[in-house]
């Protein structure tokens, strides 16, 4: 197993070249034609192309890659995820949800653009992932493609994501206890993580014994990145995150810190990580990069 420290350059070159990858991938997908669509295609791109952190296409082409996956196939997939998860920040934004100037470092869409054409990117990034999925490019095996479709479909929808999002709309209303806030993480968060970790086995058909143990570890993983994202809310830059913080605070809702207070959110935060490495025991070096993606996400700053 990994030593417990974090390699910060294995790691961080990783982030690099998966970026770099997705870039290039929806440069690719989002030229602007030249008629009345452009403005839809530039919000597209705003949104999609630079900033973040990339998380979810690097989890799935690393999980992809342990069983042998040809890497242009999972970036593929991973552009999927990560077009479900740009969209999701689009429609976040929005003032009739969270009301944000600043994401990835930048204005909003609704900011740079207006509220018709970000709706309208959220949509076309929606579109635009199950597009990427139902293309043989992903993978010869139109049975493999379905079963990428449905993960990220439950993923995206009321019994993932979305459904998370509507609680969290609910929060607004009622105070949440410990265990009702996890559930909400588990879905607004946790379940494109999930995702992403499926997702990777499943294009490499990986046996069920290794896709139990991958998803427990997306399981610690996607709870923990909640619990870090809350405890950045109440001490992090805003300079680093690139986007408002302290507004659960300024809006009363609960959250894994006001609920359990800063350290005893640290300490859990880390007991998920250790966890999450635990299940990857059936592997060898070649899961050092999700272990370190593991301690790295309690560690981050943004």
């Amino acid at each position: 197993m990994a030593s417990s420290t974090v390699q910060p350059i294995s790691l961080y070159s990783a982030f690099d070249r998966i970026s770099a990858e997705i870039d290039t991938l929806f440069e690719h997908l989002l030229k602007a034609p030249e008629d009345a669509r452009a403005r839809l295609y530039d919000a597209m791109r705003h949104a999609a192309v630079g900033g973040g952190k990339r998380l979810r296409p690097l989890l799935l082409v690393t999980i992809a890659g342990l069983f042998g996956v040809e890497r242009g196939a999972a970036i593929r997939a991973a552009g999927a995820v990560e077009a479900i998860h740009v969209y999701s920040l689009i429609h976040d934004d929005l003032p009739a949800m969270d009301d944000d100037d600043l994401r990835r470092g930048k204005p909003t869409v609704h900011k740079a653009f207006d509220e018709a054409t970000a709706v309208l990117a959220g949509d076309s990034l929606h579109a635009l992932a199950f597009e990427l999925l139902a293309d043989e490019a992903v993978h010869g095996d139109p049975f493999v493609r379905i079963e990428l479709v449905r993960i990220l479909a439950e993923a995206s929808g009321p019994d993932g994501m979305a459904g998370g999002q509507m609680m969290d709309l609910e929060a607004d209303k009622q105070g949440y206890d410990l265990h009702t806030v996890t559930r909400l993480q588990q879905l607004k968060t946790g379940a494109l993580i999930t995702a992403s970790v499926e997702m990777g086995a499943a294009l490499g058909r990986a046996s069920e014994e290794a896709r139990t143990a991958l998803r427990g570890y997306a399981r610690d993983i996607g709870l923990a990145f909640q619990i870090a994202d809350d405890l950045m809310d109440v001490e992090g830059d805003e300079e680093k995150a690139g986007k408002a913080l302290r507004k659960d605070e300024a809006q009363g809702k609960e959250t894994f810190v006001t609920l359990l207070g800063l350290e005893r959110a640290r300490e859990q935060a880390h007991i998920l990580t250790e966890q999450a490495v635990g299940h990857l025991h059936g592997f060898g070096a070649e899961a050092d990069l999700l272990r370190a993606l593991a301690r790295f996400i309690v560690e981050r700053d943004r």
